[in-house]
């Protein structure tokens, strides 16, 4: 089971143990992080589920899609470590993997 530590927008820090094959997106809501907002559930329509992957894991992450990228392009908080939570994942390979919940657009 990965653990994933989640920084909120206030910078306070958790570790939350996910069970693989969820989501970011869906282990940060099913954990009580209500700042992320996640409004098309997971669908990659909304882009409510910006995150920044912190550490430099974003090499381990699945390429990111067309769909993903344009929707990242609409946010003015956009970095080079942006991602929406509801396509990364978890898996083992990631255990431990840690990530800031952008701000809101």
């Amino acid at each position: 089971m990965p653990k994933l530590v989640v920084t909120n927008r206030e910078g306070e820090t958790s570790e939350i143990d996910v069970e693989n094959g969820l989501t970011v997106m869906e282990a940060i809501r099913d954990n009580g992080f209500d700042e992320l907002l996640a409004l098309c559930g997971g669908c990659c329509s909304c882009a409510t589920c910006h995150i920044y992957i912190d550490g430099g894991a974003t090499d381990k992450l699945p390429e990111m899609s067309e769909d993903e990228d344009d929707l990242l392009e609409s946010s003015e908080h956009r970095k080079d470590n942006s991602r929406l939570s509801c396509q990364v994942p978890l898996t083992d390979e990631l255990d431990g993997l840690k990530v800031t919940i952008a701000a809101e657009d």
